[in-house]
């Protein structure tokens, strides 16, 4: 199985949906899929008045932003993919890490600031998403999560539940579709691969910096646990292309890789 995670700043892009499902409907064994909603979620609290906020690339979500936060997740966005899927012959569905209890989650907390709702995955039920795929559908999920003691819900990172469902139902390989090739030096050329201390060293010097740094940490952190390949790439790199990021005892044997 692969995982694919694309960001809210690709489904705003023209004929992105459309190129995605396509590729999609080309690809061999079974596929699912995880997607943000950012810009749709930032450009909704701009029109109700609220000032869209982020630390450390997460983003900061009061009850009032949690509430629209689950309405274009789980609703907009995650219902224009499946359309777009279905309309390429794809059979999918549409569902939320709080269908069946898929992403359970507790309130992230971090050192310098309140986040509000914002949750980190425990524990992944993945029953739902191998009942989907075993009828030969994809799954395309939203990252929206629920704390089960409470019944609360949380608004997730969608790279983390990437890699926490990459991880539960032991993907071959998990690809971070972004908007551009994958991690790119200062002069705009492409890092084919990166250790977890190269990787840490251009987040230090602010090369990997925003909404990279979850994706590039996400993917370390998956490939270090146990997953075969993680990538970040383009629609167009989705086959074969991007950075992949790997253990440091194997950065030799990819020289050149890509």
């Amino acid at each position: 199985m692969q995982l694919i995670k694309i960001g809210g700043n690709e489904l705003d892009q023209p004929d992105f949906l459309a190129g995605l499902a396509r590729q999609v409907a080309m690809m061999a064994g079974p596929v699912m899929i995880v997607h943000g909603g950012g810009k749709a979620i930032a450009d909704l609290q701009t029109r109700l008045g609220i000032e869209p906020v982020k630390v450390d690339g997460l983003r900061v979500t009061d009850a009032q932003s949690l509430w629209l936060t689950q309405m274009v997740l789980s609703g907009h966005s995650n219902k224009l993919i499946v359309a777009a899927l279905l309309k390429a012959g794809v059979k999918a569905i549409g569902l939320s890490g709080v269908d069946g209890g898929l992403l359970q989650c507790r309130q992230r907390v971090h050192p310098t600031a309140d986040l509000g709702f914002v949750g980190e995955i425990v524990q992944v039920n993945p029953v739902v998403v191998q009942m989907v795929v075993a009828q030969g559908m994809v799954p395309v999920i939203s990252p929206i999560s629920v704390e089960i003691a409470t019944g609360q819900v949380y608004n997730v990172n969608a790279d983390d539940a990437a890699a926490a469902l990459a991880l539960a139902l032991r993907v071959t390989q998990l690809i971070f579709i972004s908007n551009v090739p994958g991690v790119l030096d200062p002069q705009g050329q492409l890092y084919p691969h990166l250790t977890p201390t190269q990787t840490e060293t251009l987040i230090q010097q602010t090369i990997i910096n925003g909404g990279m740094i979850p994706k590039t940490r996400a993917a370390l952190d998956g490939v270090q646990k146990g997953i075969p390949q993680a990538r970040i790439t383009n629609l167009a790199g989705l086959l074969s292309g991007g950075t992949l990021f790997v253990r440091e005892a194997e950065s030799e044997s990819v020289r050149g890789w890509g």
